[in-house]
Order: C-alpha cells, then sequence, then structure tokens
C-alpha cells in the first residue's frame, strides 16, 4: 500500500451508492484503492457513480438490487464470496425516509417501507455478510445514522425509532465479534449534509448553507484508517 492509496487491495461495499454520502462515499473510497462494489436500485444512477470512478482511475462492480426484497442480500452476499474470499469495508448508507408526521398519523405503508430498509436490511447485511468481513485483516463497517436516532423529536418517529434500531443492531453485532476477529464497527452521525433526503426534511432550507457530501466522505476515510475501537460514534461536524 502507498499513503497515496491507503485501500488498494482490499474490497469495500457502500449500500446507497447511487447518490449524496453514500456516492460520495463510494468514490472517494475507489480513489483511495478500493474495488467498490456499488449497491442501490436505480442501474443508471449507478452507472453514472461508476463513470465518475472510472474517470478518477478506480474500480468497481454495480451490483443493483433492493435491499428490502426477500433474499436479495443473500443473493448478493453469494455471489460476492464467488468472487472475494473477503469483504474488508462495509458502509451502510441506505435508508428510507418516511413522511415527517405526529406519531398518531404515521402512515403504516411507509413505516414499513422504513423498517424494511433502516432496519430488517442491515440485519440482512450483517448476517450474510458476516463470514467475508471476519476473514478480512481487518474488516470494519460503517453505519451512517442520524441524531434522531438518540434523541427524540417531534414528528421524526417513524425515522428516528428505525434509526434507533439500527444503532443497536450494529452495536450488538460488533460486541459479538471484537473478541472473535480484528473487525471492528463505527456509527457515525453525517451531520447536516445537502442530499435529496435532507431536502425532503427542510424543503425550506437553503442547500448551499449546510457542507457537501464529499465532506462526511472525507472523515469516512481518514477514519478507516484509524485504529479506532467498536462502539466509537462522531458526528460530522
Amino acid at each position: 500500500m502507498t499513503d497515496t492509496k491507503p485501500f488498494t487491495g482490499r474490497t469495500a461495499l457502500v449500500t446507497g451508492a447511487s447518490r449524496g454520502i453514500g456516492a460520495a462515499i463510494a468514490l472517494a473510497l475507489a480513489e483511495a484503492g478500493a474495488h467498490v462494489i456499488l449497491v442501490a436500485r436505480k442501474v443508471k444512477a449507478l452507472e453514472e457513480v461508476e463513470d465518475r470512478i472510472h474517470a478518477v482511475g478506480g474500480t468497481s462492480t454495480i451490483a443493483p438490487i433492493d435491499l428490502t426484497e426477500p433474499d436479495a442480500v443473500a443473493r448478493l452476499a453469494s455471489a460476492i464470496s464467488g468472487r472475494w474470499n473477503t469483504l474488508d469495508i462495509l458502509v451502510i448508507s441506505a435508508a428510507y425516509l418516511p413522511e415527517l408526521t405526529p406519531l398518531a398519523q404515521i402512515d403504516p405503508k411507509k413505516f414499513n417501507q422504513a423498517i424494511m430498509t433502516n432496519v430488517v436490511a442491515t440485519q440482512a447485511l450483517l448476517a450474510a455478510f458476516d463470514p467475508l468481513l471476519r476473514a478480512a485483516k481487518a474488516g470494519r463497517i460503517i453505519g451512517l445514522t442520524s441524531s434522531v436516532g438518540a434523541g427524540p423529536r417531534p414528528f421524526w418517529g417513524a425515522y428516528g425509532s428505525t434509526k434507533a434500531a439500527f444503532e443497536n443492531l450494529l452495536d450488538t453485532y460488533g460486541a459479538e465479534v471484537e473478541k472473535l476477529s480484528a473487525l471492528r464497527v463505527a456509527v457515525i452521525d453525517p451531520g447536516a449534509t445537502r442530499t435529496d433526503m435532507r431536502a425532503q426534511a427542510y424543503p425550506g432550507e437553503n442547500p448551499e448553507s449546510v457542507k457537501l457530501p464529499e465532506v462526511v466522505a472525507k472523515r469516512i476515510i481518514a477514519l478507516l484508517q484509524e485504529d479506532f475501537k467498536t462502539g466509537h460514534r462522531e458526528r460530522v461536524g
């Protein structure tokens, strides 16, 4: 490895890689030398990210799947294990934000979508990629959360409760494996960032008043090179 390409020879998987923070992290990982597996639903958007990766001399593989479909994650893991013996980095960026509404008025269908995307798919990813992550020399998992997961906020109940469960799953898994392997797990709150999800939640906000996704990506690349411990948490300013 070199200082400019610290992740040369490593394989990373990023969910929610078609836009926003996920796309920025995927591009940053590729620039740092990792082969990045891009996971999201929309093929065209993934291809656009892959084109950006190739333009900077990186390599990637697109995996257009819906993480909430039955057995989708298991099929993905099977395909990846047939090509690679380890997964060095897993970044769980995919998330679904239902409409902000009083708790008594939550749309059950949208709430279920949030549960499936933010919670059920997370457990499926951890379970399916457990062997490949443990087999890595120093496997790393980064889960992107929100401040409403730890601090309940009016009208954010549907999303906040799924992020609380998301964090619990990551913490539990990390505690289960930290004494059995070199695998480490961190939970990162990106903070206010210029994304489509942010615009959905704060439609009146000037997007230029918040940081770009690349700021979050830069911090995560730096964190992945640090000797952090499982349970690490931070908010990107």
